[in-house]
């Protein structure tokens, strides 16, 4: 195999989900839709600050969505974009390989 290089498409995938908490975040959102309090629950041991920045990167790249609804306090809830949701095999792939392998 070739020396990592950008234009590799394992590369730039790890570059977006490679990621402790990224990937994890992921994972809970293929779960369904959470707002950031349930994702810090289930994400233990998150600063709420790294939560935030790895959710502000998913966002950036496309692969969640960021709604906040107009009540008081403000309810804000993130979901994966459809471009998310096409990483549900690679998850899938990779949780079979861990109770297998791991």
């Amino acid at each position: 195999m070739d020396a990592c290089r950008k234009e590799c498409a394992v590369e730039r995938t790890l570059d977006l989900i490679g990621n402790r908490w990224t990937s994890l975040i992921v994972r809970e959102l293929l779960m369904g839709t959470k707002r950031f309090n349930e994702l810090k629950k289930n994400l233990e041991h998150v600063s709420p600050k790294t939560l935030t920045e790895r959710l502000k990167e998913l966002e950036e790249h496309g692969l969640i969505t960021r709604t906040v609804y107009p009540e008081v306090p403000p309810r804000v809830e993130y979901a994966l974009t459809e471009k998310g949701r096409a990483l549900g095999p690679i998850f899938e792939a990779m949780r079979e390989w861990g109770s297998r392998w791991a």
